[in-house]
């Protein structure tokens, strides 16, 4: 019976993807006709679009209950995007990093990961041991009101973004182009395909950690956030192979942002979503690996090879931290 749910959950990832896909094509047509430049596409309309799987999937999460996995999702995937994307990138070529996002794009995800951090975690982080302590046990919960706060940010970072690329006077890079009415149309037919795909994998999610023995925080945090987050590596490997580092870049962390306002702040509105132990450590070391990345790039204006491969073992040591502990 477990291989009937891991075929589709397989299924249920390519559908996830092939809507990423078409979520994207159908409103970077649409971006193009405000004039919106390359790194506030890859910023906005990439990054949610891309970020739709893991909307799907906490969102649905959030709907059954299954608080662990709605936190784990968004919180593994940001791990994946930040160390193994942008890892994966810097080694196939050294990557230029643009000064906004220096100084305003990570910045602003090491402090809404630190909000989220002490609005759910709060008090219990000054008695954490990682290494003794139960990380099942409750620490706290992101609550509708955090959830609506969250939302709100996000709004007022769209606005920032946009402010600032009709300062800049950019114009939009060539992407497909579509008619209003074809684009319309492959954005919504991508949203539907994209929810279907994250009924399916949430559902056979818990069934395979049941059956495995898994926790549902331990196969968010590994199996569906690298499911959900393969759209950001396929767009961000073809934009390194076009020469929009601009882009691929910016679709990586602007899927963090989005992964903790938008999704978290959704499925929190929907339901408060409760977080464990697990989860809060797991935050904490994302502000840590986040800000490593930040003096990565800093450095030298860029993220070079030996830094990527760094990044890529630091991945795969949270990761076997997380299986082990």
């Amino acid at each position: 019976m477990i291989f009937i749910y891991i075929l589709f959950l397989a299924l249920g990832m390519f559908a996830l993807i092939k809507g990423a896909d078409m979520f994207v094509g159908g409103s970077s047509s649409i971006a193009t006709r405000f004039h919106v430049p390359g790194l506030i596409i890859g910023l906005t309309i990439v990054a949610m679009g891309t970020s739709a799987p893991e909307l799907a999937v906490s969102t649905s999460a959030a709907f059954q209950g299954s608080n662990e996995i709605a936190i784990s999702n968004v919180v593994g995937s940001n791990f994946f995007n930040l160390l193994a994307i942008l890892g994966i990138c810097a080694v196939m070529k050294p990557m230029p990093v643009d000064n906004d996002v220096l100084k305003r794009d990570i910045p602003f995800s090491i402090l809404i990961t630190i909000l989220t951090l002490a609005a759910s975690c709060g008090p219990l982080l000054l008695h954490v041991n990682p290494f003794s302590l139960d990380v099942s046990q409750t620490a706290g919960v992101v609550s509708r009101l955090n959830g609506i706060v969250l939302v709100l940010l996000l709004i007022g970072y769209i606005a920032v973004l946009v402010i600032a690329a009709r300062k800049s006077g950019s114009k939009a890079d060539d992407v497909p182009q579509y008619s209003l009415g074809k684009s319309i149309l492959i954005l919504l037919a991508g949203l539907l395909i994209i929810i279907a795909g994250g009924q399916v994998v949430v559902y056979c999610a818990k069934e395979i950690a049941r059956a495995l023995g898994m926790t549902e925080t331990l196969i968010g945090l590994t199996v569906v956030a690298f499911g959900t987050s393969l759209p950001e590596l396929v767009t961000s490997i073809v934009a390194i192979r076009k020469q929009e580092s601009g882009m691929a870049i910016g679709n990586t962390v602007g899927s963090n942002i989005f992964n903790i306002l938008f999704i978290l702040g959704v499925s929190a509105t929907i339901h408060p979503v409760t977080v464990n132990i697990a989860s809060c450590i797991d935050m904490m070391i994302l502000i840590v690996v986040t800000i490593i990345a930040l003096i990565f790039a800093t450095s030298s204006h860029r993220i070079s090879r030996i830094e990527g491969g760094l990044m890529l073992a630091i991945y795969f040591a949270d990761m076997a931290y997380a299986i082990v502990r």
